[in-house]
């Protein structure tokens, strides 16, 4: 049977590097929401995400495993509920792992109290199904603190993902209202205007996108196609450089929502246009990088173009899409590791499509020498892979994150760029 630790026990052991903290709440509540109305939110310092939810996953101990928690770890496992962290806490156990404790008074105790706690900085960007239906089921719905609310189901050219079931009084989006077929770029200013309107969103409008989880019909759908929340996050850093001062995505996406039970809808809502957006577009125009900043980051200290591609794709093995003929990547750039291929955001993503844990993606991101103290503008083939990256940085509350929209599409059609591939050539200098 596991062993029970103290508050004074537990705080001896933080920052000890052969202990391990298991929080095994929601990553909601991880992230800062308190989804139980504590009187603070986080988690300890230093802890890990793994909700108790996942332990009724086939794979559970190679999720334990790909979070670096290995059996030679001392094991603390705490969370919302005793049975929940005890029966985690006995899986370890299970697993070989030698050293468990249950720690049952981190509300009590820890939470009521000076002890810190660890939030991801724009926690309430990224929000939960409770929180969404509690605005559904406001007394004005669809009404935030006052402002207009607009819900988005983002899709690329998948309307029937949208009729098929949504969140109710959500609106769909196409993907490409934002962003050209052609160059597969952010829309120009005004095109930009024009589709926000269309679709009820101001700059003051509260606006909560989410994606569906889909298969691709074939290995030549549009990359996103695999996980609708990349379109999600495409759609949301467009809205954040276009000047939507409030967007927000749903965490998991509508997969969270399905699992939490709430109701699902097949209306087909009608879109509310506006009048005027409101502010000039682009608000935040250095949220987005082109090509001649692209190349002055590259020759810059100061500043790194982060490649958020596969293995295969940063080698040169692969162009990664079917319309890219050239192989290679933008010499210089360091690899931002997104997963297997263009089609997937493993490395960022949680096994329920959340996103996955800010530390991690630190640690993933200290590997390559990714740093927050240095201009940061994170690109892929076409830009949708390179928007979940920054908004991931954008939450950590990281200062200074951009995308470069053109990407390796836009790179590799331009004779005079240079391209590299193989084995990149470490500077130990």
């Amino acid at each position: 049977m596991p062993k029970k630790i103290s508050t004074a026990q537990v705080k001896d052991l933080l920052y000890d590097e052969n202990v391990m903290l298991i929080d095994t709440r929601p990553v909601d509540a991880y992230n800062g929401w308190t989804l139980q109305n504590e009187a603070r939110g986080g988690h300890i310092p230093g802890a890990r995400s793994l909700p108790f939810k996942w332990s009724l996953y086939i794979d559970w101990i190679e999720i334990v495993r790909h979070k670096g928690i290995a059996p030679h770890h001392t094991i603390v496992v705490y969370g919302y509920q005793l049975k929940h962290i005890q029966d985690v806490a006995e899986l370890f156990e299970k697993a070989g792992y030698e050293e468990v404790f249950t720690y049952s008074f981190f509300i009590e105790e820890w939470v009521n109290s000076s002890l810190p706690l660890h939030v991801l900085e724009r926690f309430d960007k990224l929000v939960h199904p409770e929180w969404v239906n509690r605005l559904l089921k406001a007394e004005e719905p669809m009404l935030h603190i006052g402002k207009k609310v607009v819900i988005i189901h983002a899709h690329y050219r998948n309307r029937n993902a949208y009729l098929s079931g949504h969140i109710p009084g959500a609106v769909d989006m196409d993907t490409c209202a934002l962003e050209s077929t052609e160059t597969w770029n952010r829309r120009s200013p005004q095109e930009l205007k024009v589709a926000l309107q269309q679709h009820g969103i101001t700059s003051d409008t509260l606006v909560v996108l989410y994606g569906k989880f889909q298969h691709p019909d074939n290995a030549d759908a549009f990359p996103g196609s695999a996980a609708g929340q990349l379109g999600a996050m495409r759609c949301a850093a467009i809205m954040l450089y276009a000047g939507v001062k409030d967007v927000r995505v749903l965490n998991g996406g509508f997969q969270s929502w399905k699992e939490a039970g709430y109701e699902i809808s097949k209306r087909d809502e009608p879109k509310q246009p506006v009048l005027d957006f409101g502010v000039d577009i682009p608000a935040l125009p250095h949220l987005f990088v082109d090509m001649d900043e692209a190349r002055r980051m590259l020759a810059s200290s100061n500043a790194e173009l982060v490649s958020v591609r596969s293995w295969a794709e940063y080698l040169g093995e692969v162009s990664g899409y079917n319309y890219i003929e050239k192989k290679g990547r933008i010499p210089g750039s360091v690899f931002g590791n997104c997963g297997t291929d263009a089609y997937h955001m493993e490395n960022y993503r949680n096994p329920d499509h959340t996103i996955r844990e800010a530390q991690e993606i630190e640690e993933l991101w200290r590997q390559a020498n990714i740093t927050p103290n240095k201009h940061l503008a994170f690109y892929c083939g076409t830009g949708w892979r390179g928007s979940e990256a920054f908004f991931n940085a954008w939450l950590m509350g990281w200062p200074n994150v951009s995308i470069y929209d053109g990407g390796w599409f836009e790179w590799s059609q331009h004779s005079n760029n240079p391209i590299e591939k193989g084995e990149p050539i470490l500077d130990n200098a």
